[in-house]
């Protein structure tokens, strides 16, 4: 049915029905009632560029169509499903209100077909139609499959780094060459269509190294047109097919392509013999094809001389009659044609049938008749992906023949069946005819049934009916007119589409991930997981635990294990060795290509000695397992014999290693980043003291710079390098350790709500097409959310829906779905429990703790795409409504792990823990400790002040055991879950009680002679000195101007971010607060400190807790007598004894009395000043961080407790605010 009525002209880039006598647009199509296959078809003329399409129902009616399938066709009779997302588009709910689909990709055709699929249930289908788009034209060429254009350069050859080709094409056939040029260095460059796929090879001069071949796209034989770009820089190219684009890089030397003489479209012609062609030509349209901005078909149509045509190009696309039908049910479907129209087209005994076929199905009908003499019946179906034929002589007795090979491989095959000459003969392809032999002769008697048999007409069970398409059906060598068919003027059918084949390929885009290989049906896909680590219906789930520590919480032993860092993330899983036989640490231990000691001789500056590692993970995996461990470290082995590792007249190093990054690191094992020594240059114990290291004295006798590397960053080492070993009698013999980490940081990372408003909030989650969340929970709370994200319409949600169930929801659009996991026993119970919640495109799974799991198939061709906008809600709601009591670790979504204690931090009311000040809760059996070695104060809960009183002739040094600018990017990764540029930045905080002016509060220097100091200058005001550049004056802030030598406590917070300073004095914040002040700092640092210091904090480093708990630390330098004091109570004390009419402090020793009598605290200085600062290191030696199992624990509390602490001051930007204060 055709309707074309009241055109308005598509120059105004809008197409209109309704009624052609109705200028006010009343009216509409209709359907009669008895029309069993109703569509509304427009013309538009000429070739459009179609961007959307508005609909409305019949005009004053209950007739509308609530949804629709979208057909376009440049001829009308071949025709292809318009495609977004599930396939259909939404229509209208009423007869009024105008529905306008936007088209995702817009589409160029002459017609267009809307095939209703939902309507009102109430009344009876209707439309008007509105088509928005604009007018098309292009240069077209048409190639006849023996035919190409040739476009010659002007000079011999050319030679080009960047290259842009443009074209697009529809084909009839599924080989053929679109685009061909060589040169003879041995470049070239070949686009074909192969097997309906694209293939692009790309080669410049090679040797040994292989052309690149790159497939794309699918089913390209589908007579539609497709697009193609390709663009090419030096050896990096894109190539797009349609909506699919893949990036690839070329081998070969060079980035220049040069290709001789010319370049070839539609075939590649053989020299010296024109109209002979090396490859199967291209048959079908080529348009708008353009090579680096020169428009092709336009010069040939042109006939500019730089344009040869080879064989019969014409410039106007041919439409051949290659009309397909869709079988579209694997049980129903079925075309019936009589068995009159055999013998309309012979006078011969028996029959001949020929038919082309596609299919992805593996098993199907194809053919089914009877014949005379009875029972007999011939069956012709895909068995097996093979083509089988069957004549059954009897109930019993039965011949077959089979032939080909995976048939269902979506290609178009060709089938001849013919019983004549007293044999039934099948020929597949070009392949050699199968025969079976029957003793008389056969004739078909009643229908022939394509496709499928219905019981009434085959009277007998029969095979799965074929899905699949079919098109030139030959009865007799007479072609059957389909258009007939469906008119209902010859045979019959059922579940059938005309004019269309609906195939598509399931496996474009792949969903399979992890190198899963797909294959599919014609309903559906599969994933094969074999060898990728992974499982699940897309390979999306790993298949073993992230870590060392993982396994030894499911109660594993020591051993080799895989282990997957990122879970589902791209990695795949990594063998190492989990080393359990520690209380507390679980070392992971991966071993590389040379662990034997190696002695090497003959090697110099010049012509070094270089050993490459390699691990028995990838890089990749590598970073990801240094990255999670709490720390890392690898021993060096290093002995030698008049081999020096460092130039001792110029320093320049001999020998050296690369980090995991490939960069050149010249510390050796024992000392610090960023300075070129051994450990016995720290320890102060080399066997000469006039150098750093015991090979630089280049004794005859042999020396040892073994060590440790544990700057975990640089590891593992991944290339040695040896360059002082050609000297007579000059050897050096090495060997590098496994490399060894343990702890997982994100096993006990968590948070806990105390409140039902309470959140976390994160960016969007990115699960577009599949997601996985899991993370551990407990609670005593009847119900809560764990974790939200919303968009305009789509959802995802996990939740404790009641106190024995956790419920998973989601909305992609098609309505919501809800997986629910019910518990025999309470989930509230106040004991941890694991969640497993996942979505895919096809099915849903949610699993919590050893429970069953449950499993929820997504829709068959329905959307799959789940769009949000939202910020991530974790422990709460956007509504801030129904949110979680409780804890939560864990989190991990697509394996990657979320840093719940750092966002609570951040987060006001976010969370709470019973351990403060950056205190970390450890879970035990009998409740928790407080782990304070990354806090500046101390106790059960971190409550404590750790404070030292200094006189005169004391202080502190601290060495960093990491480079100051590696310390700032760090605070600066440390202090922001959001992608913010890392911008140098420092966080200290402490507290100090003094009478002296000037006075040296805190100071930190580099070598390179950069320095922040934190003074009392004369007047006792405070200042903040910052010399970053060495050829500027130092910056100078002063927050306050009162004087604070006045022997009462105060409380500084000092926050920089690039150029912008925060400090907050006694709870008063300022900003940026610059003065043009050029003292020198040295006055206050010959005065020293005098005083009591308290609560020392300096990123994540707490210094003089350090320098109180380890002294022995070779960190640590300290000078006179430190005594541990408490400034809070000597404050008061000096409050009472100035209402008494005494001074605020006496004097350095009646401080130190006090102190002893207070059994507390006193103050001092840390100067890292004589340190060696570029240099770095976040853990303490001597200060192991504890293993035991981190979380919440019974760290949780209700959100009817009350806040612990104190007052809360104004917050400093990038500092969590200090509980307590």
């Amino acid at each position: 049915m055709t309707k074309e009525k009241s055109w308005a002209p598509f120059a105004d880039y809008i197409v209109r029905f309704s009624l052609p006598d109705d200028p006010s647009g009343a009216g509409g199509w209709s359907p009669l009632v008895t029309d069993s296959q109703p569509w509304f078809q427009l013309d538009l003329r000429d070739r459009m560029e179609v961007t959307a399409v508005a609909t409305q129902g019949r005009y004053d009616s209950s007739d509308w169509v609530s949804s629709y399938m979208l057909l376009y066709s440049d001829t009308g009779r071949a025709w292809k499903q318009y495609r977004q997302e599930d396939g259909r588009l939404p229509g209208n709910m009423n007869s009024e209100a105008v529905v306008q689909n936007k088209l995702s990709h817009s589409i160029r055709t002459r017609f267009l077909r809307l095939l209703p699929l939902d309507w009102n249930p109430s009344g009876w289908l209707g439309l008007r139609v509105e088509v928005y788009g604009c007018g098309y034209k292009s240069d077209v060429a048409d190639f006849d499959g023996r035919s190409s254009l040739l476009y010659r350069f002007n000079q011999k050859s050319m030679s080009t780094v960047k290259d842009v080709v443009s074209l697009r094409f529809k084909s009839r056939q599924a080989e053929g060459v679109l685009l061909h040029g060589e040169g003879q260095r041995g470049d070239y460059i070949t686009l074909e269509l192969h097997r309906g796929r694209l293939a692009f090879f790309v080669a410049f001069p090679i040797t040994s190294t292989p052309d690149v071949a790159v497939s794309l796209g699918s089913l390209l034989d589908d007579q539609h047109w497709h697009s193609v770009l390709i663009e090419r820089f030096n050896k990096q190219v894109n190539l797009t097919v349609d909506s699919h684009t893949q990036h690839f890089r070329t081998k070969g030397e060079g980035d220049s392509l040069e290709v001789d003489y010319e370049l070839s479209f539609g075939g590649i012609p053989l020299p010296g013999k024109p109209g002979t062609f090396i490859r199967k030509n291209f048959h079908g349209c080529i348009e708008n094809l353009y090579y680096n901005g020169i428009n092709i078909i336009d010069l040939a149509k042109r006939r500019k001389p730089q344009i040869y045509s080879v064989g019969n190009v014409t410039f106007s696309c041919s439409q051949p009659q290659l009309v397909a039908t869709t079988f579209v049910s694997s049980s129903a479907s079925f075309l019936s044609l009589p068995a009159t129209a055999a013998a309309a087209g012979s006078e011969e005994a028996g029959f001949s049938l020929r038919f082309q076929f596609r299919t992805w199905n593996a098993d199907g009908l194809l053919l089914s008749v009877r014949l005379a003499p009875e029972p007999q019946r011939v069956e012709l179906q895909i068995s097996g992906s093979r083509l089988r034929l069957t004549l059954h002589t009897s109930a019993q007795q039965k011949s077959q023949v089979s032939t080909g090979h995976n048939v269902n491989d979506g290609l178009w095959h060709s089938v001849t069946l013919d019983t004549r000459d007293q044999q039934i003969s099948l020929t597949l392809d070009d392949e050699a005819a199968s025969a079976i032999e029957p003793w008389q002769q056969l004739q078909a008697q009643g229908d022939f049934y394509l496709g499928g048999c219905p019981s009434e007409g085959c009277g007998h069970p029969t095979p799965a009916a074929f899905q699949g398409c079919m098109r030139l059906i030959h009865i007799n060598g007479v072609l059957m007119n389909l258009l007939h068919v469906q008119q209902g003027s010859l045979g019959r059918y059922h579940a059938l589409q005309f004019d269309t084949c609906g195939i598509r390929d399931r496996c474009l885009p792949n969903y399979c991930e992890h190198g899963g290989q797909c294959s599919q049906t014609w309903s559906a896909f599969r994933c094969d997981c074999s060898g990728t680590g992974h499982t699940g219906a897309t390979c999306h789930n790993a298949l073993y635990e992230p870590s060392c520590e993982a396994y030894k919480l499911t109660g594993s032993s020591s051993g080799y294990y895989s282990i997957d860092p990122d879970g589902s993330g791209p990695l795949g899983p990594a063998r190492v060795y989990c080393n359990m036989t520690g209380e507390l640490a679980v070392w992971t231990v991966l071993d590389h290509s040379s662990s034997a000691p190696v002695r090497v001789q003959g090697s110099s500056p010049q012509k070094p000695y270089i050993m490459r590692f390699n691990y028995s993970a990838s890089p990749e995996q590598l970073r990801a397992i240094v990255t999670g461990s709490e720390q890392c470290q690898q021993e060096v082995v290093y002995r030698c014999r008049k081999s020096r590792l460092f130039n001792i007249k110029d320093g320049t190093p001999m020998s050296w290693w690369l980090d995991q990054a490939g960069e050149r690191r010249t510390y050796w094992g024992g000392f610090l980043p960023g300075v070129q020594q051994c450990s016995c240059g720290l320890q102060e114990n080399c066997q000469d003291m006039n150098y750093f290291c015991n090979c630089d004295a280049a004794t005859n006798s042999w020396s040892n710079d073994t060590g440790v590397l544990s700057y975990k960053d640089h590891l593992p080492v991944s290339q040695i390098v040896i360059g002082d070993t050609n000297r007579t009698g000059s050897e050096a013999v090495y060997r590098v350790g496994a490399l060894r980490c343990y702890g997982d940081k994100s096993t006990w990372n968590a948070a806990s709500f105390y409140q039902e408003s309470s959140y976390l909030h994160f960016p969007t989650l990115q699960a577009e097409l599949g997601s996985d969340i899991s993370f551990y929970f407990k609670t005593s709370a009847p119900s809560g959310v764990f974790l939200e994200n919303l968009g305009l319409k789509d959802f995802i949600r996990v939740e404790l829906s009641s106190p024995s169930a956790v419920a998973f929801s989601f909305d992609v659009g098609n309505g919501p779905a809800v997986l629910t996991v019910k518990s025999h026993v309470p989930l509230n119970d106040r004991q941890w429990h694991y969640v497993r919640a996942e979505r895919g495109v096809q099915e849903a799974s949610l699993q919590v703790d050893q429970l069953p799991l449950r499993f929820l198939e997504a829709p068959a061709d329905a959307h799959v795409r789940l769009q949000l906008n939202s910020q991530l809600f974790v422990g709460g709601t956007a509504s801030r409504q129904r949110g979680f009591l409780g804890c939560i670790r864990t989190l991990a979504i697509n394996g990657v792990h979320f840093n719940l204690e750092e966002r609570a931090r951040m987060t006001p009311g976010g969370s709470s823990s019973l351990c403060h000040n950056r205190g970390r809760c450890i879970e035990k059996s009998s409740g928790y400790v407080c782990d304070c070695s990354q806090s500046a104060y101390g106790g059960p809960s971190c409550r404590e002040e750790v404070s030292v009183s200094f006189d005169s002739e004391s202080s502190v040094t601290y060495t960093f055991q990491e480079p100051f600018s590696v310390m700032q990017n760090r605070s600066s990764q440390a202090s922001s879950v959001s992608r913010e540029s890392s911008r140098a930045r420092e966080n200290v905080a402490f507290s100090f009680l003094t009478s002296q002016r000037p006075a040296m509060l805190l100071s930190v220097s580099t070598f390179s002679q950069q320095y922040i100091a934190v003074i009392l200058a004369t007047n006792g005001s405070l200042q903040i000195w910052y010399h970053l550049l060495a050829d500027q004056d130092p910056d100078v802030f002063v927050p306050i101007r009162q004087n604070l030598a006045d022997g009462r406590l105060h409380k500084i917070r000092i926050h920089r971010e690039a150029k912008d300073v925060y400090v907050q004095v006694n709870l008063v914040a300022t900003r940026h607060c610059r003065d043009p002040v050029h003292r020198e700092v040295r006055e206050a640092g010959l005065r020293g400190f005098v005083g009591c210091l308290s609560s020392v904090q300096f990123n994540h480093l707490a210094p003089l807790k350090v320098a109180l708990l380890h002294r022995g630390s070779s960190l640590l330098s300290i000078r006179g007598a430190l005594e541990e004091s408490n400034c809070v109570a000597l404050a008061e004390s000096a409050t009472s004894h100035s209402l008494l009419g005494k001074g605020p402090l006496e004097s350095p020793a009646s401080s130190r009395r006090s102190a002893r009598t207070e059994r507390g605290a006193c103050s001092g200085r840390f100067s890292p000043s004589e340190a060696h600062p570029e240099v770095p290191g976040a853990a303490f030696p001597g200060v192991p961080r504890r293993e035991q199992e981190r979380g919440c624990g019974t760290c949780w509390r209700a959100s009817e407790g009350a806040r612990e602490g104190g007052r809360e001051g104004a917050g400093l930007p990038g500092m969590p605010q200090r509980e307590g204060e």
